[in-house]
């Protein structure tokens, strides 16, 4: 059996989850790295892949997926040996996952994905920026974090289903907001996942660090500034 091919950029959350369950689960595949600062995912080879121009997207044999979500359904159904906790059997827990991956999109992913871009990202890419993009990003980021601790993360529940072990939501989720202070529910699915969380977010933290000596840089040179600063309620 050929190994699955995973489109991915690991800047990218959706393709971290992705990258993360098919080493968790051992799932074969192999990585093929799309640069989005090259632009490689709007090139007309990879849009033979998904139309859309964005990652992750698959290649199973003659089968072509794309969608973090539709992917990491796709890949909990139909390789063996992938745990039931992922996207249980059960019809019941399963529309729970849904709901929560259906949330995911409409709130935390679009807060979050803002946020980034308009502080850190576009910054490092000599883009330009939205303070009000920002401050509306970081409303509904802060909603978002809110609604995680009230509704699924209550009384003290390890994992968004309140289960022992994790499902793809939590895997989707916390990839989202890696550098949210949500620290407790982070551990938890980071050594669940552990060493591959560790590993698919490598370059993360490296455009973390250059972003940081870049500031530090700028600093010397200018006078003090007020930077917006994100804490988590939880």
């Amino acid at each position: 059996m050929q190994p699955i091919k995973v489109y991915a950029d690991r800047r990218s959350q959706p393709s971290r989850a992705v990258i993360i369950f098919c080493r968790v689960n051992q799932i074969d595949f192999e990585e093929i790295t799309v640069d989005l600062f090259k632009s490689q995912h709007l090139t007309a080879e990879f849009r033979k892949i998904n139309p859309t121009g964005q990652v992750p997207a698959i290649v199973d044999g003659r089968f072509k997926l794309y969608e973090s979500h539709a992917i990491l359904r796709y890949l909990a159904s139909v390789f063996p040996g992938v745990a039931d906790h992922w996207y249980p059997a059960d019809l019941f827990t399963r529309a729970k996952i849904e709901s929560i991956l259906d949330w995911h999109h409409s709130n935390l992913r679009r807060g979050a994905a803002t946020l980034v871009m308009h502080t850190a990202l576009a910054p490092f890419l000599g883009l330009a920026t939205s303070p009000d993009a920002v401050k509306q990003a970081e409303k509904l980021l802060m909603q978002s974090l809110g609604r995680i601790e009230s509704v699924w993360l209550k009384d003290d529940a390890k994992f968004l289903l309140g289960s022992p072990q994790p499902s793809i939501a939590d895997l989707s989720l916390v990839c989202e907001i890696m550098q949210l202070e949500i620290l407790i529910w982070m551990d938890n699915v980071k050594k669940a996942t552990s060493p591959h969380f560790e590993e698919a977010h490598e370059l993360l933290f490296q455009v973390k660090a250059s972003r940081l000596n870049n500031a530090a840089a700028a600093n010397q040179t200018s006078e003090p500034s007020t930077k917006l600063k994100i804490v988590s309620k939880l």
